[in-house]
C-alpha cells in the first residue's frame, strides 16, 4: 500500500461518514469521545471535536489530545501498535516529452553510459529549428543538432536527453534568479538574494495554493539545509485574488462573454481599466464586470485631472497665506484622515474601500475649492497628497499631473505621505445614549471626554429626560467615547 496499513477503522461516533453510515443500517454508535455538556445520550450528529475520553477503559477521563499518544503507547507496550508518521507523498517525475521546458542535462554515451553534462557546458539551451510532429515524442528527438554530441569522458559519440523537466522545476525557484538576472557565476547571487528575499507578499490564484508553492517551499528549504539561502520560507504573506466574472458567470470564449481589456484602454486609458478592477470589489473575491462599473471609474478620474489643473483662488486674493481658521482645520483633518485610511487598506489589499476613501476625498477637495477659504499653499498639500495616494492606482495620470503641475520628477519616487493622528483626530464624535438598551439621543462631544462628564451629558438631554420621569436610575454603563446606557427601573 502507497498511504496507511490497510487496517480498517470506524469511529462513527466521531466521524461524518462513519456516523452517516451508521444511522443508515441502524449500526451502534458508540461515543468515546464526550462533547461538551453531554450527558450520555444519542449523538444527533458526529462529534468531531476535542473533549474527555468516555467507553474508553483506562483511558476514561483523559483529554482526547493526550489519549493518542496514550492508547499508542498501550499497543506499543503490548506489540500489537507503534507510533508511526504516514504521508501521502510520491516521487516527482519531473520528466517532459515536450520541447517547453528546461533540457535535462544528461548525455548517453555507449561505452561510458550515463554521464552528466559538464558544468562548463551549462545551461544547456534549446535549439530554436524544432519540427513539432504528432508522434507523442519530444521534438528534440528528431533534432540531429541538439540530439548528437560527444561525451565528455571518453570523447565518444554520445546523445543528449530529449525529455525536458516539469516547468514547476523552474517556477520553484525563479524568483531567486529575479534578485540577480544578469549574474554569471552561478543561478543566482547569495548577496543579492540576502537583500531582498524572502518575498514580502506573493499574489496569485487560488490554483496555485498547492502544487506550484508546495514544491517552491521544498526547493528553498532544500537549499537551506545545504546552506545556500538563509531562510526557509520563499513567502512571507500569501493573498489569492478572486475571480472578474460577467453576466455573472466565469469568462470564457464558449460564453461569448469575454472582456478583452484593449476595447477600454484605448477609449478610457489603463489607469481607467486598472482602477476598475481594483475597485469592481474585495480583491479576494473578485467581482462582476460592468460597464456601468467602469465609466464612474473614467469620471473620477477626468474629476481628478479638471481639479488639478484648474487654478485655485484664495477667496481672500492670489496672495492668499492666512485662510480661514475653521477651514483650513477642517482641510488638515480630512486629509489626514484619508492618508490613515488609504494607507491602512492599501497594506491590507482592501483597494475597493481605499479607492472608495480617495473618490470622498476628491469630492471633499472639490467643494473646498468652491468655497476658495484656504490658502494657496494649504491648497496645494491637499492636491499633492490626492495625488501621491492615487499613484499607485493610476501611475500614469498621477505621473503626468505631477509634470504639468511643475513638480520634480518623479510622482513615484516621493515618499509615501505619513499621518498626524492628533490632526487626524475627529473635533467631535457620535456618542449614542440609551435607556434600558433602546436608543434615546446621539450627542455630538470631544473624542476624549471621561466618564463622569458623558454621564452628565447623558442626564441632561432633553430626550432622555423623558424616559428617567418616574423610574430610578440604578446603573449607568460607560463605553469610552462611545456610549451610554442608562439602566432604569
Amino acid at each position: 500500500l502507497s498511504y496507511g496499513t490497510g487496517a480498517v477503522m470506524a469511529v462513527p461516533a466521531h466521524d461524518e461518514r462513519d456516523f452517516a453510515f451508521a444511522r443508515r443500517y441502524k449500526l451502534p454508535i458508540k461515543v468515546v469521545i464526550a462533547p461538551p455538556d453531554w450527558h450520555g445520550g444519542e449523538l444527533e450528529q458526529a462529534y468531531i471535536g476535542p473533549g474527555k475520553m468516555v467507553n474508553s477503559g483506562p483511558f476514561d477521563g483523559m483529554d482526547s489530545s493526550a489519549g493518542v499518544c496514550a492508547v499508542t503507547d498501550y499497543l506499543a507496550e503490548r506489540g500489537w501498535g507503534r507510533h508511526t508518521v504516514s504521508y501521502k507523498l510520491r516521487d516527482w517525475l519531473i520528466s517532459r516529452q515536450r520541447y517547453w521546458g528546461a533540457p535535462i542535462p544528461m548525455l548517453y554515451c555507449e561505452k561510458c553510459g550515463i554521464r552528466p553534462v559538464p558544468e562548463k557546458d551549462l545551461p544547456v539551451l534549446l535549439p530554436e529549428d524544432v519540427e513539432f510532429r504528432p508522434s507523442g515524442e519530444s521534438p528534440l528527438a528528431y533534432n540531429d543538432g541538439f540530439l548528437n554530441t560527444t561525451c565528455p569522458d571518453c570523447g565518444g559519440k554520445a546523445r543528449r536527453e530529449t525529455d525536458t523537466m516539469d516547468t514547476f522545476m523552474c517556477s520553484s525557484w525563479y524568483f531567486l534568479r529575479y534578485c540577480s538576472p544578469e549574474y554569471a557565476r552561478a543561478a543566482f547571487d547569495p548577496k543579492r538574494v540576502a537583500e531582498w528575499m524572502p518575498v514580502d507578499i506573493y499574489t496569485g490564484g487560488a490554483e496555485h495554493a498547492v502544487m506550484h508553492l508546495f514544491y517552491a517551499r521544498f526547493f528553498i528549504k532544500a537549499l537551506r539545509d545545504i546552506g545556500l539561502v538563509g531562510f526557509g520560507e520563499p513567502f512571507l504573506r500569501l493573498f489569492n485574488q478572486g475571480t472578474i466574472t460577467h453576466d455573472h458567470m466565469k469568462m470564457s470564449k464558449s460564453r461569448g462573454n469575454v472582456i478583452n481589456p484593449d476595447d477600454y484602454v484605448n477609449t478610457m486609458g489603463a489607469d481607467t481599466v486598472r482602477a476598475y478592477l481594483m475597485f469592481i470589489g474585495p480583491w479576494e473575491q473578485g467581482g462582476d464586470w460592468d460597464d456601468s462599473g467602469i465609466s464612474g471609474l473614467f469620471r473620477f478620474l477626468n474629476r481628478v485631472w479638471t481639479l488639478a489643473l484648474e487654478p485655485y483662488e484664495c477667496a481672500a486674493g492670489a496672495r492668499c497665506t492666512e485662510p480661514q481658521e475653521a477651514a483650513s482645520r477642517d482641510l488638515k483633518r480630512m486629509t489626514h484622515q484619508t492618508i490613515k485610511r488609504v494607507t491602512a487598506d492599501m497594506e491590507k489589499l482592501r483597494f475597493n474601500t481605499m479607492l472608495a476613501a480617495l473618490m470622498e476625498y476628491s469630492n471633499y477637495l472639490g467643494k473646498v475649492k468652491e468655497s476658495a477659504a484656504v490658502s494657496v499653499r494649504d491648497w496645494n498639500e491637499a492636491l499633492q497628497t490626492l495625488l501621491l495616494l492615487l499613484a499607485p492606482t493610476a501611475p500614469h495620470l498621477t505621473e503626468e499631473l505631477w509634470f504639468r503641475l511643475g513638480l520634480k520628477y518623479s510622482i513615484h519616487n516621493r515618499l509615501w505621505p505619513a499621518f498626524d493622528e492628533e490632526l487626524a483626530r475627529d473635533e467631535q464624535v457620535p456618542l449614542l445614549v440609551q435607556v434600558n438598551g433602546k436608543l434615546r439621543d446621539k450627542l455630538m462631544v470631544s473624542p476624549g471626554i471621561d466618564e463622569e462628564e458623558a454621564k452628565a451629558l447623558a442626564l441632561s438631554s432633553t430626550k432622555v429626560k423623558a424616559h428617567l420621569e418616574g423610574r430610578t436610575l440604578s446603573q449607568a454603563i460607560y463605553v469610552p467615547g462611545r456610549l451610554v446606557n442608562l439602566v432604569v427601573k
